[in-house]
């Protein structure tokens, strides 16, 4: 695989011009480029630059507002919905947020849920957010059926990813985003556009057979949920917190009402917040601390979230798959 260095500048100035010449107006552009950059900031390159070409085939159908224009609504005294006037989830997610902080600090718990919107991106752009204000953080969101329960070789769950941030004063959040799948589907398509092989018993082949060729598992086959029962009863979960509880589409639904452009599907996304300072009390950051030392001092462990923190030191330029950029610069 052949890379070309990009600064993070660069990689922010052409997500938002691609974004911008291609139907998004200056606000929406800006939002989903900066979680574009973020997630190549931080290693995420399977929710980078990546995902451009979904982004633009989306705007380019019309299936995804470029110009949305996401409107508030109080559900209850600590419980926000934003629809997100069908565009992309980072707009709606960058007006939700900073409402979930307010109401979570007043009431000691938190619900935010966005519907109408169309979600590419990684999670823990929410969740991290929620640690960064000490905030807990929980996150999750259904997709388009890529995953199937256990006993099944058919899918009926998307990767239904969740995500789960602990504020820690004066030190990096611990932070996890995953999928409820063995592998996220972006990952997959990653290793299968590189050349690389993956577990066996990330998916199967169309034939229902395990393998470990991603292209296989990406084209006509199917995604397995992590840990058997076990992970197939959180993705059922997340398709009821982030379907059934927003009020959108589950991802059956969401294969149904799409059109197949390749862009990222229509669906909803449920977000939960607690305030430790009021639920715990002063002593809470000192009281996990201590757990965090015990689990830091066994060898070989490291905090969730510690890889990506570690990337972000790293303010130098980022290696793009090269045939990636020429295709974005062809969608120019």
């Amino acid at each position: 695989m052949t890379t070309t260095p990009i600064s993070l500048d660069e990689i922010y100035s052409i997500a938002k011009k691609t974004l911008i010449n291609n139907g998004c107006d200056n606000l929406n552009a800006e939002a989903v480029s900066k979680t574009v950059t973020y997630a190549e900031r931080d290693g995420s390159v399977s929710h980078g630059l990546f995902r451009i070409p979904g982004y633009v085939a989306a705007l380019r159908s019309k299936k995804v507002k470029g110009n949305s224009k996401p409107t508030k609504k109080n559900l209850t005294q600590n419980a926000i919905q934003i629809d997100g006037d069908y565009g992309f989830a980072p707009m709606a997610i960058q007006i939700g947020i900073p409402e979930l902080v307010k109401v979570t600090k007043n009431h000691g718990v938190g619900v935010l849920t966005i519907k109408n919107t169309h979600h590419f991106a990684a999670l823990w752009h929410e969740t991290e957010a929620l640690a960064e204000n000490e905030l807990i953080g929980i996150a999750c969101t259904a997709y388009m059926p890529s995953v199937a329960p256990a006993g099944a070789i058919k899918p009926l769950f998307g990767t239904n990813p969740i995500s789960f941030a602990w504020p820690r004063k004066n030190k990096t959040p611990v932070v996890y985003d995953m999928a409820t799948a063995s592998m996220a589907m972006g990952e997959v398509q990653v290793a299968a556009r590189d050349g690389h092989k993956v577990p066996f018993g990330t998916g199967l082949n169309k034939d229902g057979k395990e393998t470990d060729n991603p292209s296989e598992i990406a084209n006509g086959g199917v995604l397995l949920p992590f840990g058997g029962y076990k992970g197939s009863a959180i993705a059922l979960m997340v398709e009821l917190l982030s379907a059934g509880l927003v009020g959108d589409l589950f991802s059956f639904e969401a294969k149904e009402a799409d059109n197949k452009d390749g862009g990222p599907a229509r669906g909803g996304e449920f977000i939960m917040a607690f305030s430790p300072q009021l639920i715990a009390g002063d002593n809470w950051n000192d009281h996990s601390e201590k757990f965090f030392e015990q689990m830091t001092s066994l060898e070989g462990v490291r905090l969730p979230g510690q890889r990506r923190h570690n990337n972000r030191k790293d303010t130098g330029p980022r290696n793009i798959n090269t045939k990636l950029l020429e295709t974005i610069n062809s969608l120019k």
